[in-house]
């Protein structure tokens, strides 16, 4: 099945978004676990089977009113088939792997509007005894949709955009190369965001291992036995989000002078390390390179037995740099052990989504009309501050 056809066709797209079980072949619409009653009462799944009329593999009006149907006949609650359908039973293989036992007509006044109407009509005939026996029984499975590399950088559809009528505008994220650097805390909620977007690759840079303590500041929950394999962050968080989708390198190793070139000619970069040194030599290199970038950067502190602190987001764009040193710390201020910093998951999580959010401004997918290029949130008053604008 083409997941391209599926998108362009509405009424293909809305037979996967609405749950049924779908697949194109041999030139033929495949509707799979169609429940009916059989000669003896019993409830079986089928599959309907017709034959598609495309231009341009888009899908047209359907050319007949006769559907095929691959299993026994379908019968009415006592065993009598359904006659108001009856047309044929040819035994006839439209495709490899399917055969097409038997054919029904019912045909509306003005013919089928498209496959959807189609389908669906037939469905609810077919089914109506089954259901009538059993109302759990359903066509409408949701299985899930597998695609193939050559389709999308998904291992299956991503129906939640395709129900929503946005996959346009996810289209602006194809072909870029996103580097986050830092998979600690902020990093692991932003390549969780990312993951679900359709992105070419998504590079992950971090020596550390994926210890006890971080389990409680990211995404998801890691068994005792994972903790106990020690393994790097990285490549602990590439397996996860690589069972979604492509494109996710893991490097276990810093970004240093020696490898910053690593980081050259990606689309978007995420800067989300602790160490100011590190910061700094990161970000002038990615002002030498021309590539934009986003630093993330989380304080909080104990007062009066409650904790306050700031999150703050720093874009830095080929077209503006002249608020970076006043919004991020330079090389020569000391760095904060990152092992005794206060990292709390929702905090990190909130971080990640400013930032995320803020690089869907830029891409083009949300609108930006103040076009910020530093953001803060102060805990205590709840208090968000837009700063360094464009527009």
């Amino acid at each position: 099945m083409l997941l391209a056809q599926i998108n362009r066709s509405p009424d293909l797209k809305q037979l996967v978004d609405e749950g049924f079980e779908i697949e194109v072949k041999g030139g033929h619409l495949i509707v799979h676990h169609i429940p009916y009653v059989n000669s003896k009462r019993e409830i079986k799944y089928g599959t309907l089977i017709t034959a598609l009329s495309l231009n341009n593999n888009v899908t047209l009006k359907p050319d007949t009113h006769v559907m095929g149907f691959m299993g026994e006949h379908p019968c009415n609650k006592d065993g009598s088939i359904i006659s108001a359908i009856h047309h044929s039973s040819p035994n006839q293989q439209v495709a490899d792997g399917f055969v097409m036992n038997h054919t029904f007509s019912n045909k509306p006044p003005n013919g089928y509007e498209n496959y959807y109407h189609k389908v669906t009509q037939y469905e609810k005939i077919i089914s109506a005894p089954a259901k009538s026996l059993d109302k759990s029984v359903t066509a409408q499975t949701f299985k899930v949709t597998e695609c193939n590399e050559d389709e999308s950088v998904f291992h299956y559809i991503d129906s939640n955009s395709s129900r929503a009528n946005i996959n346009h505008l996810n289209s602006k994220f194809k072909g870029q190369r996103i580097g986050i650097v830092g998979v600690g805390g902020t990093g692991t909620y932003i390549l969780d965001l990312v993951a679900k977007t359709a992105v070419d690759e998504i590079l992950l840079f971090d020596a550390d291992e994926f210890l006890q303590h971080n389990s409680f500041r990211a995404p998801g929950a890691a068994s005792i036995d994972t903790l106990n394999k020690r393994m790097k962050k990285v490549d602990y968080f590439a397996e996860i989000y690589s069972q979604m989708r492509r494109g996710i390198k893991a490097y276990p190793e810093h970004v240093t002078e020696k490898n910053i070139e690593l980081l050259n000619g990606l689309s978007y970069v995420f800067v989300c390390v602790d160490s100011n040194s590190a910061r700094s030599m990161i970000i002038s290199n990615l002002k030498k390179f021309g590539v934009t970038f986003i630093d993330v950067g989380l304080g909080v502190n104990v007062v009066d037995e409650n904790l306050i602190g700031q999150l703050r987001v720093t874009v830095g764009t080929p077209e503006k740099y002249d608020h970076i040193p006043k919004r991020i710390g330079s090389a020569s201020m000391e760095d904060d052990e990152y092992a005794t910093n206060i990292q709390i998951a929702d905090l990190n999580a909130m971080n990640a989504f400013m930032a995320v959010v803020k690089w869907k401004k830029l891409c083009g997918f949300y609108q930006d009309l103040n076009q910020e290029h530093n953001s803060t949130f102060t805990i205590n008053t709840g208090q968000l501050i837009h700063e360094d604008n464009t527009a």
